[in-house]
C-alpha cells in the first residue's frame, strides 16, 4: 500500500499561525525580529504609496519589487543578498534618477533618490541598528509626501505610518520580554494622546506666513493649471474632461440657478486668426461704470484653488468686493475680478454679486474700436457671411434695434441648420471660422464663442470672448457649490447702445443643456441608465461621493485653509489684540502650560499594581469584616488551610465553598504554572466575583 502524502496546514491554521505571530508576545528572538520587519514594512508601504502619482514609472515598479521580493526572504526565512550584490542596485538606481531628472537634487530628484535608498536599504537590513535607520528614513520620507499634496487620504496615511512605525520603535527597544500587540498599540496610543494637545497648539497658535506652508522654491511657476490667458481650438476641450476642483462657493442664501452661474474669468479681445488672448489696456480704455439694482443679489464665499495667476473667479459682476480686500482684489475694465498677487495657495473670499445690472455705458467710440479687431486675409467665408445678414437688416431700424436684429439673427442661424455640440469636434485649419461655420459645423463651446465674436466683428458690433466657468454642482451635504474644470466655459459680450455690455451665449441656442444642466448632466443620465449602475445604486454611489467631497471640503477649509487672517480672527474673538506680539505670547504661555502638565503626568511617581494581590487583600478584608479572624501575613494556602480548621464553623456551608473557589483560583494564577493562561477577560470576571462576594456566619 502506497503511502498518503502528509497534507499541509490549512489556510485556517495558517492565518491563526500568522495572528499569533504578529498579535501575540514572542519568545525567540528571530521571530521577534521577524515580526518586527513584517510589521515595518507595512508601515513603509503606506510611506511609498502616496508617492505612486508623481513617481515615474520605473521607480514605482522597481519599489514594488523590491517591497515584495524583502517580504519574501522574511515570510520563506531566506538569507539576504550580499553586500557586493548591492552595489549593482545602486549604481543602477543612481543612474536611473539621474537619466530621469539629469539631477540628484531637487524636490522629484530628491524624493525619487530618497526612496531608491529607502528600498535598498531594506535588503541589507540585517541588526537593530538598520532598523533604526529604516525607521528614522521613512519619517523623513513621511515630510516628502506634503511638498506633492496635503489631501486628507495623505494625512491618513501619514498617520497609520507614524502608528505602525512607532510600534516598531516600541518592540525592537524591548530588552527581554515582548508584549502583547494591544499592549504596544495601547503605548503608541498614549505617546499620541499625549502629543494632541501640543500638535493642537502648534496648529492654532504658531505664527503662519502668507503662502503654502509646504513649498519649494520653484514650485510658484509650475504646475499651473485651469483656464489660460489665451484660447486656441481645443484648449478648453481638455478642461473638459478634467474632474479637478477650480473653486467651490458657499452662499449665504439662496443658491442662483444654473443658467445664473457665470463665474467670469479672463476676458479676451485679440485675435489672430487662430488664438484669441488678453488685451492689454490701451489709452482709450475707460474705467469700469457700473449700474446695478441692490437687490435681489447674492452673496457667497468661494474657495479658489491655487492657479498660479492673478485672477479670481466671481458671479459674473460683483458688486462688493470689500471682504476680498486681503487679496487686494479690483475689477479691471473689461470686468475681471484680479488680485494683486498670484493665487499659489489655497485662498478665501467674500464676494456680493447683482442679478440686474448694466455696465459699459460710458464707452467711447475710441475706445469700442478695439473690440472691433479682425486680423486680414482670415475667415473670408465669414466676412462674406456677415455681409450677407447685414443686408437682411432692415435699413429703417435704428443702429441699436438694427444691431439687436442681427445677433438674433446669428443664433437663428445656429439654432436651425446642422449644428451640434460635441466634445469631440474635428480639427481646424488656418481658417477655423470659416472651417467649424459652413463645413464641420461640430464643436464646444469655444467654437461658438469665437465664429460669434468674429461674425459680431464682422458687422461692425463691437463683441469679446470671455472665458470663466458656467454651472456648478451643489453638495446637499455640505451645501457648497463645487465647480470644477469640466464647467470651463467661454461665452461672448457684445456692446449695445444704451444697453452697454450684454452677455450673449451662443451655446445655449445649439445645446440649452448645457447651461440649463450643467456639463456633467449628460455624464451622470447615460451613467444613471447603463445596466451595470441601476437607479438605487446611481443614488448609493451619488451619496458616497456627496459625503466624501463634503469631508475634503472640510479637510480643506479648517485644516490647509487656516490662514494668517483667520488665525488673527481667533485672537479677536478671544478679546486679544490681533497682532504679532500678542500671538507670540500667547503662544508662549499655552506651550509652557502644555508643557508644564506633560511633565507631571510623565514624571509622577508610579506604583506598580499586583491585581491579584488587591483581590487578595479585598477577600481577607471582607472576611475580617464578617467576623473572621485571618491574620494579615497568611497567604492563599495558609487561609484555607485555617478556614477548614478551626474557623470553618464560623462560616456557613454556601461561604466557606465559594471562599475555597474564589483564594484556590487566586492561588492557582499566582502560584502554577497556569499562571500566564489567564487573560483580561478572566481578570475582569474574578474582580466582579470578588466584589458580589458576601461571606457570612454560620448560625
Amino acid at each position: 500500500m502506497s503511502a498518503v502524502p502528509a497534507r499541509g496546514p490549512k489556510l485556517g491554521e495558517r492565518l491563526q499561525q500568522l495572528k499569533a505571530a504578529l498579535l501575540q508576545p514572542q519568545v525567540s528572538s528571530a521571530a521577534r525580529e521577524r515580526r518586527d520587519v513584517l510589521v515595518l514594512l507595512a508601515a513603509l508601504a503606506f510611506v511609498v504609496m502616496p508617492h505612486f502619482e508623481h513617481l515615474p514609472w520605473w521607480a514605482t515598479a522597481l519599489l514594488v519589487v523590491l517591497w515584495f521580493w524583502r517580504s519574501w526572504l522574511v515570510v520563506a526565512q531566506r538569507p539576504l543578498p550580499g553586500r557586493f550584490a548591492m552595489l549593482p542596485l545602486l549604481i543602477a538606481a543612481t543612474a536611473a534618477v539621474w537619466l530621469e531628472h539629469r539631477t540628484l537634487l531637487g524636490r522629484d530628484a530628491g524624493v525619487t533618490f530618497l526612496l531608491m535608498l529607502l528600498a535598498l536599504k531594506l535588503l541589507e537590513m540585517r541588526a537593530k541598528r538598520d532598523i533604526f535607520v529604516v525607521v528614522f528614513l521613512a519619517f523623513f520620507i513621511l515630510l516628502t509626501q506634503f511638498l506633492f499634496g496635503q489631501g486628507i487620504v495623505i494625512a491618513v496615511a501619514t498617520l497609520i505610518a507614524v502608528l505602525l512605525l512607532f510600534f516598531v520603535l516600541v518592540s525592537v527597544n524591548l530588552a527581554e520580554t515582548d508584549l502583547p500587540a494591544r499592549r504596544k498599540f495601547a503605548l503608541v496610543g498614549l505617546v499620541l494622546l499625549k502629543a494632541v494637545p501640543l500638535t493642537a497648539a502648534l496648529f492654532l497658535l504658531f505664527p503662519r506666513i502668507s503662502g503654502p506652508l509646504w513649498g519649494m522654491p520653484g514650485d510658484a511657476v509650475a504646475g499651473r493649471t485651469g483656464l489660460s490667458n489665451s484660447m486656441t481650438p481645443g484648449a478648453i476641450g481638455k478642461l473638459l474632461e478634467s474632474d479637478e476642483i477650480a473653486f467651490r462657493a458657499l452662499f449665504s442664501g439662496p443658491v442662483p440657478l444654473n443658467d445664473q452661474r457665470y463665474w467670469r474669468g479672463p476676458v479676451l479681445s485679440l485675435f489672430s486668426g487662430r488664438t484669441w488672448s488678453v488685451r492689454a489696456p490701451g489709452p482709450n480704455t475707460v474705467a469700469l461704470q457700473l449700474q446695478a439694482d441692490p437687490q435681489p443679489a447674492f452673496e457667497y464665499t468661494i474657495t479658489q484653488e491655487p492657479t498660479q495667476r492673478d485672477w479670481l473667479f466671481a458671479l459674473d459682476l460683483p458688486i462688493d468686493t470689500r471682504d476680498a480686500a486681503a487679496l487686494g482684489a479690483r475689477i479691471q475694465p473689461d470686468g475681471q475680478l484680479i488680485a494683486n498677487r498670484l493665487i499659489t495657495e489655497r485662498v478665501r473670499y467674500t464676494l456680493k454679486s447683482a442679478t440686474s445690472f448694466r455696465y459699459g455705458l460710458n464707452e467711447t467710440q475710441l475706445g469700442l474700436q478695439d473690440w472691433l479687431q479682425l486680423p486680414a486675409g482670415f475667415n473670408p467665408r465669414t466676412l462674406e457671411l456677415a455681409a450677407q445678414l447685414r443686408n437682411t437688416v432692415p435699413g429703417a431700424l435704428e443702429s441699436s434695434a438694427a444691431d439687436a436684429a442681427l445677433i438674433q439673427a446669428v443664433l437663428q442661424r445656429f439654432r436651425q441648420q446642422e449644428y451640434s455640440y460635441t466634445l469631440e469636434p474635428p480639427p481646424l485649419g488656418r481658417h477655423s471660422v470659416d472651417e467649424f461655420l459652413f463645413d464641420t459645423r461640430a464643436g464646444f463651446c469655444e467654437h461658438y464663442s469665437s465664429a460669434f465674436v468674429v461674425l459680431m466683428r464682422a458687422l461692425d458690433i463691437p463683441a469679446r470672448v470671455v472665458t470663466g466657468y458656467q454651472g456648478g454642482e451643489f453638495n446637499p451635504v455640505d451645501g457648497f457649490l463645487t465647480v470644477r474644470q469640466s464647467d470651463a466655459h467661454a461665452w461672448a459680450e457684445v456692446w449695445l447702445a444704451g444697453r452697454g455690455w450684454v452677455r450673449v451665449d451662443p451655446t445655449a441656442a445649439v445645446a440649452p443643456e448645457r447651461v440649463n444642466r450643467g456639463n456633467r448632466a449628460g455624464d451622470a443620465s447615460q451613467l444613471q441608465g447603463s445596466p451595470l449602475f441601476g437607479e438605487r445604486s446611481f443614488s448609493l454611489l451619488r451619496a458616497l461621493r456627496y459625503n466624501w467631497e463634503a469631508l475634503e471640503n472640510g479637510w480643506n477649509q479648517w485644516v490647509l485653509s487656516y490662514t494668517p487672517e483667520r488665525q488673527r480672527d481667533l485672537l479677536q474673538r478671544l478679546g486679544l489684540v490681533p497682532d504679532t506680539r500678542t500671538l507670540a505670547l500667547v503662544f508662549a504661555v499655552v506651550i509652557s502650560l502644555i508643557l508644564a502638565v506633560l511633565a507631571a503626568v510623565s514624571l509622577r511617581h508610579r506604583t506598580q499594581r499586583d491585581p491579584l494581590g488587591e483581590l487578595m487583600a479585598r477577600i481577607r478584608s471582607k472576611l475580617v469584616d464578617a467576623g473572621v479572624a485571618v491574620p494579615a501575613h497568611l497567604g492563599p494556602r495558609a487561609l484555607l488551610t485555617q478556614l477548614q480548621a478551626s474557623d470553618a464553623a464560623t462560616l456557613d456551608a454556601g461561604s466557606l465553598a465559594e471562599t475555597r473557589e474564589l483564594v484556590g483560583q487566586l492561588e492557582r494564577w499566582r502560584y502554577s504554572r497556569s499562571s500566564t493562561g489567564f487573560t483580561r477577560t478572566d481578570l475582569r470576571a474574578l474582580r466582579r466575583r470578588v466584589r458580589r462576594y458576601r461571606p457570612r456566619i454560620a448560625r
